[in-house]
């Protein structure tokens, strides 16, 4: 059976997006392939690296890309995981596409590990819709 093609979409494709690639890839692998990219494309968050590997996930190597990259793919499913990538996503032809907002933990402020929390927070968001839905 054919892997089923996967893109998550965020604003900047540097925590959100780059956490369910690579859950979604650490859970089942076997029967997608995913990717992620960002509208307006930034850097990986080493807060984002940081909490996936505390539950070895290894993104240390993603990069942020942008969804230009992507033009003219099709995907099986397409998933915004932010109010703006909704909004201001271009069209992907996909036999699904999905939207499950996703608190930005890049904004969060305080000491290093409140900020790692809201990072494992939303980590944990991400990481219980994927099983739900996926």
């Amino acid at each position: 059976m054919a892997k089923k093609s996967v893109l998550f979409v965020c604003t900047h494709n540097s925590a959100r997006s780059q956490m369910a690639e690579g859950l979604l890839r650490h859970l089942y692998g076997d029967k997608y392939e995913v990717a992620s990219a960002g509208t307006l494309p930034g850097e990986v968050n080493p807060y984002a690296v940081a909490v996936m590997k505390e539950i070895g996930i290894d993104i240390s190597r993603h990069r942020s890309k942008s969804v230009e990259e992507f033009r003219g793919k099709t995907f099986d499913i397409v998933v915004t995981v932010c109010d703006h990538a909704r909004e201001t996503c271009p069209f992907f032809p996909g036999k699904r596409v999905l939207h499950r907002g996703f608190e930005d933990p890049s904004r969060a402020r305080g000491t290093p590990e409140e900020i790692l929390q809201k990072f494992r927070e939303v980590r944990d968001e991400i990481f219980l819709w994927l099983k739900e839905n996926f």
